[in-house]
């Protein structure tokens, strides 16, 4: 194409003028002589480059489905006619005027220049940068770029104005300060060569600038016709084939043609001999095709070819001679002989060519002994016979894919240079095979899934380096010995019983779901990570393959996930860092002593009774549920979190974690839960002096029946649950309000308990550092009374102005002896009849009050003045109610006997009052 109409492409870069002006402004007449050599040569050579473009318009409406516009008054030129040799310049030049009156009405950009050099302008040297798209000038002006659009509706197109302004044109030749140049054809050029093909062929079609463009030989080194509709109708040539035709022109047309690929139509022998026109091809690629006429032989004969793919074609016999072809694949091919004379072929591909007989294959591989790699897959006619004849010609083969062939058991075959063997789903291969892969020395990879023949593997390879024995139904004993062994695939061989490996390579070892594997043997200094879930049959013996000393030193990941045989695990390893138990039901012993170990995971052994963790990594446990632990020791000098939460009969632990802040997992804490543990006795609280820094406890649903080592060691506790402790005596809590035990206590939770109605009181009375406290479902307990019991405190009618003055002095500074609390919880209290807080109890900061549920409470008399969510729901009896709670904004009364009245007296001072539930009130 270069030689044809973009010959002269180059020459007339720097001096773009469009061929169609009949007068250019003498002001942008720069290089008249140059200029006018160039625009001759264009001229001239439009008859060398209507044949090509008669061709590209078949391509273009080709590649576009098929293309006659009549809307846009646009045909194929095929019969267009051509000017003959005795055409002069002027007619040539008359014909591209006409052509280029077209194009007038398509602005195009234009890119003005214009160089300050002292008082002269002139126009300065420039190369052409097509990566950025930009004139670069040699000298060190100024320049300025001024992109503009052209009209064009009077042809003068250098025109900025359009040309519609003679004036401007003399103006611009008084000043001469504006040298005009064309860049068009390079920025189009730059733009197309982001297109694809189709793309190309739409931009064609716009005006011949366009086309000329897009035609570039850059653009069409490769053609892909593969999967195009090619519409006879629309190219209106007659029936006649027209992919055959087009590709033929193709081929003779387009010289430095280097790849073409072909499909879904009929290629005729015709075609075949066309391509040795094309001297530059290199890679031809015919997918679905139907090949030749009516002959039953097609010869493909090209002295250059090197990469000829023939997938799923239907053609009797092929002759290939191709003397420097090197990749050959006739994949899928119908074909029943194939003569190939390739010296040099190093790459077959003959898989899934169900019609080539034994003989024929053999014929087709032995005429190439070059060859390095065949795939014979899927041919099921390939016999023992024929691999020994190709291992004695083909010497340096070292890819052989000899998959779904039931008839080769490799008897005899002998292929020293052999790197990669695939032998998937070969009902032939069995023990017996094990010897003919010995002698393939150099052997480095090594496919077997599916031969259900197979019993034994036993290879002593030392350039093995991947394996695969996948769905293998008799495999049972498998022995590899290869120092650069790096990747094992093993699944689903349901027999395999015992396994023995040696390598240096190996780094990850997985054999999921090897039910009955009881014996392995690993000898892998390099070895990181091993998962064996649901290798039920596993024994205790493999603690000592993973621990030092057993082969696998650097072993640091190990998973056990349901394997349910094992009962009794003893690891001592430097190197473990994970180790996964996960629903290992049976396991009742674990002793871990991995200094290095920083997770694990027991969630599911559900009958482990005792457990040792010294020394460990670990920052966190989470011993799941575990019902039966007794026993516990533990030495992690990093942990933080330990989590116990479930082991009801735990009776003996030791815990050397001197930076444990949470025993629930929790870590934005410092927090023991204890709850439902109902073994944790007294001596076994002391042990809470080793969690100085505690402040959260939780002892609740316990048979704990004294407190005192909690007084005695938790200093700085703040939060300390006692729900359901009903084991715990009246005297129990005496050193918190009698001896001033735990200060920093806030938050204490004595719900249905037992305590009596004295020691509630005196709680109350004296514990005015508690912040929370809560009283749900405490039977013992009868009245709230903090008022004196001769005086009760009478609810005067109070004025707004007295009502505001209780408001505006709450928050001065009270005295010493005010009560902190905050939030009182008695839900549910049976027995409470009457509430009475006056302003002699103090609590000025009491925020939250729950009485509800209380079903014998008759009388709530509070004066609150921080008060803000009372709550006496379901308070059936309750029939008294006055508040002063100037602050109070949600009161809730849902299902309570109180007279309309009471509740109106009540919330008339509730000067805030935002909620008011009084649902199911008759």
């Amino acid at each position: 194409m270069k030689e044809g109409f973009l010959a002269n492409a180059d020459d007339i870069e720097e001096n773009i003028v469009n061929d169609g002006d009949e007068e250019a402004p003498a002001s942008v007449t720069v290089a008249p002589d140059r200029f006018a050599c160039s625009l001759n040569r264009t001229l001239n050579s439009r008859r060398q480059r209507d044949e090509t473009f008669l061709l590209f318009e078949e391509m273009s409406a080709a590649m576009r489905c098929g293309g006659n516009w009549v809307d846009a008054k646009w045909l194929p030129l095929v019969g267009s006619s051509r000017p003959s040799q005795g055409e002069t310049s002027a007619s040539a030049s008359t014909a591209v005027e006409d052509s280029d009156y077209h194009d007038s009405h398509h602005k195009r950009a234009k890119v003005y220049t214009v160089y300050l050099e002292s008082t002269s302008y002139s126009l300065a040297p420039r190369e052409y940068n097509n990566n950025q798209c930009s004139s670069i000038s040699s000298n060190k002006g100024v320049f300025y770029h001024n992109f503009m659009l052209n009209s064009g509706s009077d042809g003068h197109r250098f025109d900025g104005n359009g040309g519609k302004d003679e004036e401007n044109e003399g103006d611009l030749r008084a000043e001469d300060s504006e040298i005009r140049m064309d860049l068009t054809g390079d920025l189009l050029h730059m733009v197309f060569s982001f297109l694809d093909h189709r793309n190309l062929c739409n931009s064609a079609m716009v005006c011949r600038q366009w086309r000329s463009a897009s035609a570039h030989e850059d653009f069409w080194r490769c053609l892909n016709f593969e999967n195009r509709s090619i519409s006879l109708e629309k190219l209106n040539l007659s029936g006649t084939p027209i992919s055959h035709l087009l590709v033929m022109k193709a081929v003779y047309s387009l010289r430095n043609l280097e790849a073409l690929t072909l499909g879904k139509g009929q290629l005729g022998d015709a075609f075949f001999h066309a391509l040795t026109e094309c001297s530059m091809l290199r890679s031809l690629d015919v997918n679905d095709a139907i090949l030749g006429d009516d002959v039953q032989e097609i010869l493909i004969n090209h002295d250059r070819l090197c990469d000829l793919k023939l997938t799923k074609c239907r053609v009797m016999r092929i002759s290939i001679r191709c003397p420097l072809l090197k990749s050959l694949s006739l994949k899928r091919m119908n074909m029943a002989q194939a003569a190939l004379n390739c010296p040099l072929l190093n790459l077959l591909d003959i898989s899934s060519c169900h019609k080539l007989t034994d003989a024929a294959i053999r014929l087709i591989v032995t005429s190439c002994p070059q060859l390095e790699s065949l795939d014979m897959l899927n041919c099921s006619c390939v016999s023992d016979e024929t691999l020994r004849e190709i291992a004695l010609t083909c010497s340096n083969l070292h890819v052989l894919n000899s998959s779904y062939c039931p008839n080769i058991s490799l008897e005899s075959v002998r292929l020293p240079m052999l790197k990669v063997l695939k032998l998937d789903n070969c009902e032939g291969i069995n023990l017996a095979s094990m010897a003919a892969m010995a002698y393939s020395y150099k052997l480095e990879e090594l496919e077997l899934d599916n031969c259900h023949m197979l019993t034994s593997v036993s290879l002593d390879l030392p350039r093995l380096q991947k394996i695969r024995l996948v769905h293998c139904r008799k495999f049972a004993d498998l022995n590899l010995q290869s120092s650069m062994l790096s990747s094992i695939t093993l699944s689903n061989c349901v027999t395999l019983r015992r396994i023995n490996i040696s390598s240096n390579a190996l780094q990850k070892l997985a054999l999921q779901k090897t039910e009955n594997l009881t014996i392995l043997a690993l000898r892998c200094p390099g070895l990181q990570e091993v998962d064996l879930t649901d290798c039920a049959s596993l024994t205790n013996s493999i603690c000592d393959v993973f621990s030092d000393g057993g082969g696998c030193p650097m072993l640091k990941s190990l998973v056990l996930d349901n394997c349910e045989s094992l009962t009794a695990l003893q690891f001592s390893s430097t190197s473990f860092v994970s180790l996964l138990l996960v629903g290992c039901r049976d396991i009742t012993t674990l002793d871990l002593a991995c200094p290095c170990l920083e997770k694990i995971c027991l969630d599911g052994c559900d009958h482990l009774e005792r457990a040792s963790f010294c020394p460990v990594a670990l920052r966190s446990l989470n011993l799941g549920i575990c019902p039966k632990l007794n026993t516990l020791r533990i030495n992690a000098p990093d942990m933080v979190s330990l989590e116990l939460k479930g082991c009801g009969v735990l009776s003996d632990a030791s815990i050397n974690c001197p930076p444990l802040k949470s025993l629930d997992a929790s870590f934005c804490r410092s927090s023991l839960i204890l709850m439902s543990c109902p073994s944790i006795g007294s001596d076994g609280l002391y042990s809470l002096r080793w969690l100085p820094n505690l402040t959260t406890l939780d002892l609740s649903y316990t048979f704990l029946t004294n407190l005192q080592p909690v007084f005695d060691s938790c200093f700085h506790l703040k939060v300390l649950k006692l729900q359901a402790c009903k084991y715990l005596s009246d005297s129990s809590l005496e050193p918190l309000y009698k001896e001033g035990a735990l200060r920093e206590l806030q938050d204490l939770d004595l719900s249905y308990g037992t305590l009596c109605q004295s020691a509630i009181e005196e709680l109350l009375a004296y514990c005015t550092h508690l912040t929370h406290l809560s009283l749900n479902g405490c039977i013992n307990m009868h009245d709230l009374n903090w008022g004196s019991s001769d005086s009760r405190i009478e609810f005067l009618s109070v004025h707004n102005e007295s009502t505001m003055f209780y408001f505006e002095n709450i928050n001065e500074p009270v005295k010493q002896g005010n009560r902190l609390l905050q939030n009182l919880n008695c839900v549910g209290c049976p027995n409470i009849r009457e509430v009475v807080i006056p302003p002699a109890a103090r609590c000025f900061h009491m925020s939250s009050l729950n009485l509800s549920l209380s079903t014998n409470l008759k009388e709530v008399n509070l004066v609150c003045f921080s008060l803000s969510f009372l709550n006496l729901s379901n308070c059936c009896s309750l029939e008294v109610l006055k508040l002063r709670c100037p602050r109070l904004t949600s009161l809730f009364l849902q299902s309570c006997n109180i007279e309309e009245e009471a509740v109106e007296s009540a919330i008339s001072q509730c000067i805030m009052l935002e909620t008011l539930d009084v649902r199911f009130c008759p």
